[in-house]
């Protein structure tokens, strides 16, 4: 297998990396969107419930609304630290991407050298 195969196989794995990142980072912004969602209501209302396994539970509206809080800073961590990764292997792709092109550039110029020679 050659080098620029090689490489080109790497970036496959990185596009399929960058998909599942993506993927992930999708859902916690959904879930992002939700808390917000809930937090927005929360702020209308005096009674309030949390929901633990299968039941509904009443709850105080002060700590229901910190651990939306603290459930949304954990989030937006996260989908921080998935757009770095995501970040990092684009610019990883995009320079795989680039040597590849220089490899193929150069075999080709062999190439025609060589066919030149008849």
């Amino acid at each position: 297998m050659t080098q620029a195969q090689e490489k080109i196989n790497q970036i496959q794995m990185i596009q399929q990396n960058m998909q599942n990142l993506s993927m992930q980072r999708q859902q916690f912004q959904i879930q992002e969107t939700e808390i917000e969602s809930a937090l927005t209501e929360l702020e209308k209302t005096d009674v309030s419930y949390k929901i633990i396994g299968n039941i509904m539970v009443k709850t105080g509206k002060e700590d229901l609304k910190t651990d939306l809080q603290e459930k949304h800073e954990m989030l937006k961590i996260r989908i921080s630290t998935l757009e770095k990764q995501e970040n990092k292997l684009r610019e990883k792709a995009e320079s795989l991407q680039q040597e590849v092109l220089k490899e193929i550039e150069k075999d080709g110029n062999k190439q025609s050298k060589t066919s030149g020679k008849h």
